[in-house]
């Protein structure tokens, strides 16, 4: 396992903002006020974004973009540079082996995975725990709960801990929690979570954010606002997958669904989203109510995974095969 900020490898030399050209200490303020604390945050902006947040003139952000580029080495890299990275990738449990085995050995870290499912399918019990598992493997991580639908229960993740052989009340103290009111809420405390990483230190190695769209379904209404809520949600992934990638962290969404009336064959359940969403996540897994009260998680899309499904149980105390 690696330290946050070392999976991507691309703070190759030991550069601050005020080493790139044209930015002195006022400068640099103005950018770590608008977020963008490193260079890993300058090399991935856009020019208007830099002229924008600062007042510089054009050509003195696109200075800025090119240097913390080139510090960095975002060029081509071989195929053997990218499987050495992807050594730095983990797998974390879901307490169920079948359904790990779906996941090729778990949920990975530097990747955005989105279970989507009808309500009672099971998805916020998966990230209960996703957050409990990821303790376990590693007791001084911190998890990232966005909460958008009043669903965390603590009670619950306290179950998923006995179960697990882990001290509850240790367990709730490494989980933060947030409920977000609104989608600009919601995208706020995302922006929030990369200074809990480089100012207050934590090493967070799971962000949830349960769910994903219900706040952007129920503010954009009609097809005339479809294309603002598009673009706002795409914002969104970007900002949970540049914290992915950049921190090797695990990002779990949970989706709501609706059914295509136009489609008369087969399950008409689709998920909330989009393309947008589709192409954000690494992962996706449709969840759905199987027989007897178990789950069925279907494996729809990975980039390095076969297609498949699997039957599980949410039990008290975790996700558990079924027998």
């Amino acid at each position: 396992m690696v330290e946050n900020g070392s999976y991507a490898e691309l703070k190759m030399e030991k550069l601050s903002l005020q080493d790139l050209p044209g930015v002195g200490a006022a400068t640099a303020e103005k950018l770590e006020q608008a977020g963008y604390r490193d260079l890993i945050s300058i090399a991935v902006a856009t020019i208007g974004e830099l002229v924008e947040t600062t007042g510089v003139t054009e050509t003195v952000a696109r200075k800025m973009i090119n240097a913390a580029r080139d510090s960095m080495k975002m060029g081509f890299e071989t195929g053997t540079e990218m499987l050495r990275k992807r050594q730095a990738v983990a797998k974390i449990s879901t307490g169920s082996n079948s359904f790990n085995t779906l996941l090729g050995g778990g949920f990975e870290t530097g990747a955005i995975t989105e279970c989507f499912g009808e309500f009672g399918s099971g998805k916020t019990q998966v990230g209960h725990s996703l957050a409990v598992q990821t303790l376990k493997q590693e007791p001084d991580a911190t998890i990232v709960y966005i909460d958008t639908e009043n669903t965390f229960r603590p009670e619950r993740i306290q179950q998923f801990a006995e179960g697990a052989g882990l001290d509850s009340e240790e367990v709730l103290e490494k989980i933060m929690v947030a409920r977000a009111y609104n989608s600009d809420h919601q995208m706020l405390l995302t922006e929030k979570i990369e200074s809990l990483i480089t100012e207050q230190g934590k090493k967070v190695r799971l962000i949830v954010v349960d769910s994903l769209t219900s706040h952007f379904r129920a503010e954009f209404i009609g097809r005339g606002t479809l294309a603002e809520r598009q673009q706002k949600l795409n914002r969104h992934m970007h900002q949970l997958s540049k914290l992915a990638a950049s921190y090797n962290i695990c990002v779990y969404v949970t989706n709501q669904v609706m059914a295509k009336p136009d489609q008369f064959f087969g399950d008409p359940t689709t998920s909330i989203g989009g393309h947008i969403v589709g192409h954000a996540s690494t992962f996706r897994i449709y969840l759905r109510k199987g027989k007897k009260g178990t789950r069925v998680a279907k494996l729809i899309d990975a980039p390095n995974l076969a297609d498949g499904e699997v039957c599980f149980e949410v039990a008290e105390n975790g996700l558990r095969d079924v027998a």
